[in-house]
């Protein structure tokens, strides 16, 4: 991996996961590359300053210029992600239910879609991204994007018993049933899924879908020579069609098919991500 992940400080952990550092220069004879990024359970705030990446879904033609500071929310689908010459970004992924407490919207609004961080934050953002542009340090960097965090922890949504309950169904992989699942939330099905649709931004079968498939994805990507069959039965899935679907679904492709672009793109970008 070409990054660092540093756990942020403490009276941020309830709401943030971490906040990595990377910085890759593409070797001279590369001009670009193109690599694959399927859904995490992850939504994040990402600061690229110059070095922006540009995106295409699955059902464009075409590549689009990203932002130089970008809030992803709920990821569904896969995207592709262009990178030219350079990616330099300050990345921050939020607990599950952290970044509906840090923006107080439902996260349903930002389903499956990025958006501009200057739109949401307005001027203070620019401020942020400019002050990274003048360091080269990840210290810094990570310490800049630490304290806009910390100054906005008191504006911060209450926590709720939900938000205990969505870190257990990351734990067991996405292996939880959905009676279990409320019961720990201390709500009923339906209230379930009302909660989940506020703060996680579907429904949470759904998204306990998506913490198996990226759990399948990222082991892939850390380890190229390990086996679908064993990957599989590591992520919890007990047979091979729920495995090919769920593939299907959020990679747009089947395993051997991703496991060719895996091959092909000189770096992977989530084989290191905490979840």
């Amino acid at each position: 991996m070409f990054g660092k992940f540093y756990i942020p400080h403490p009276a941020l952990q309830e709401f943030v996961l971490d906040i990595g550092t990377v910085d890759i220069t593409l070797p001279e004879e590369i001009e670009q590359v193109t690599t694959p990024y399927p859904p995490t359970p992850h939504q994040s705030l990402m600061f690229y300053g110059d070095d922006r990446i540009s995106t295409q879904k699955a059902d464009w033609d075409h590549f689009e210029l990203q932002p130089p500071v970008l809030i992803v929310g709920p990821q569904y689908t896969r995207v592709n992600i262009l990178v030219t010459r350079r990616l330099k970004v300050v990345r921050v992924d939020f607990r599950p239910g952290g970044l509906h407490r840090l923006l107080g919207i439902p996260m349903s609004i930002l389903f499956d879609d990025s958006f501009n961080a200057y739109d949401i934050f307005g001027p203070e953002m620019q401020l942020i991204n400019e002050q990274l542009l003048n360091t080269a340090d990840d210290e810094v960097r990570k310490s800049i994007v630490e304290g806009f965090l910390l100054a906005k922890r008191k504006q911060l949504k209450l926590s709720c018993p939900f938000d205990a309950a969505i870190r257990v169904l990351i734990q067991t992989g996405g292996n939880i049933s959905m009676e279990q699942l409320a019961s720990l939330a201390c709500l009923s099905p339906r209230q379930l899924d009302r909660k989940c649709m506020e703060r996680i931004g579907m429904l949470p079968k759904v998204f306990a879908r998506i913490v198996r498939f990226s759990k399948a994805y990222r082991l892939k990507e850390a380890n190229l020579n390990l086996s679908w069959t064993a990957i599989a039965h590591e992520a919890g899935y007990f047979d091979q069609t729920h495995f090919i679907r769920d593939f299907k679904e959020f990679a747009g492709v089947t395993p051997r098919i991703i496991e060719k672009a895996i091959l092909e793109t000189p770096f992977q970008m989530q084989a290191d991500l905490l979840v």
